[in-house]
């Protein structure tokens, strides 16, 4: 039985708004809108947004007055996806600036069911602190595993940014049965470029799965540490990219994906069998 799935990525560049905090959350909100809609007209059944999609990249400077972003998940734009998930039959990984309590704050993302149901939520594990990049000053380490959430239409996996150089992870979300992962992300030109289409192909092809990956569009002020160079990009179990977003537009990739094929990979490619998980003990024991 076939089982081809039309999967969906937003890359977005940041709302123009000069106002308030709470006004530019707003308005990022607001200019996803329409690419959430363009993706339920076109009949995209699982959609994943980018990372913190609903803010800036805020992560350049060390100001406390973005802890005033985040909010409770689920929460109320969590309750702005439900309704559009319902409306469009359409499972959306909505990544979010999580408080979880007064001073504990995670990079999360919820996932919605194609029903407006909310699923659950996955927080990033691995948190930079490098130049551009002081991430821990925002984010606690994410707590809760490694979830692979059970939806209308596939098993569905997270992995966030910085957790893409990381296999652990990633082999975990196929051990516990993802069908695709998605890696919502905000990377800037230099380095990592030549790693976006290098470590996540790699991740599909060693767990067999599917994986979508999403980046932000432009340049970010007042911060400006370089541009997001967007090329979201579905890759498959073969580590072949199948579809891949423009440098510098906002857009909605789309692909449909063939699930039947993650079978007939792992038939060939028997990477689960043959693991020696009793010879790898030392991964948690050696300390640097």
């Amino acid at each position: 039985m076939s089982r081809v799935v039309k999967c969906g990525l937003i890359q977005c560049s940041l709302a123009k708004s000069t106002g308030s905090i709470d006004e530019i959350k707003e308005a990022m909100i607001q200019k996803h809108l329409p690419l959430i809609d363009e993706a339920g007209k076109k009949g995209v059944q699982i959609l994943c947004l980018q990372e913190i999609f609903s803010t800036p990249y805020f992560c350049p400077a060390q100001s406390p007055e973005w802890y005033a972003t985040a909010e409770a998940v689920p929460g109320p734009t969590v309750e702005r996806m439900q309704v559009l998930a319902k409306k469009h039959q359409m499972v959306i990984v909505v990544p979010l600036y999580e408080k979880a309590m007064p001073g504990i704050y995670y990079n999360t993302a919820a996932v919605i069911d194609a029903d407006g149901s909310y699923l659950g939520k996955y927080r990033k594990h691995h948190i930079p602190q490098t130049a551009g990049f002081w991430e821990k000053y925002y984010f606690k380490p994410g707590s809760g595993g490694w979830p692979v959430f059970n939806t209308r239409y596939a098993q569905v996996g997270v992995y966030i940014c910085y957790d893409r150089h990381f296999p652990e992870g990633a082999r975990l979300l196929g051990l516990h049965g993802a069908e695709i992962v998605f890696n919502p992300s905000a990377t800037v030109a230099g380095l990592s470029r030549h790693l976006w289409k290098l470590e996540q192909p790699a991740h599909a092809v060693a767990n067999g799965y599917y994986m979508g990956c999403i980046n932000r569009v432009g340049v970010e002020a007042p911060w400006n540490i370089g541009t997001f160079y967007g090329n979201s990009y579905f890759v498959n179990p073969r580590g072949q990219i199948l579809v891949e977003g423009s440098e510098d537009k906002d857009e909605l990739v789309v692909a449909d994906l063939d699930f039947n094929l993650i079978d007939e990979v792992r038939n060939v490619w028997q990477f689960y069998r043959d693991r020696r998980p009793e010879a790898y003990e030392e991964l948690t024991q050696l300390l640097p």
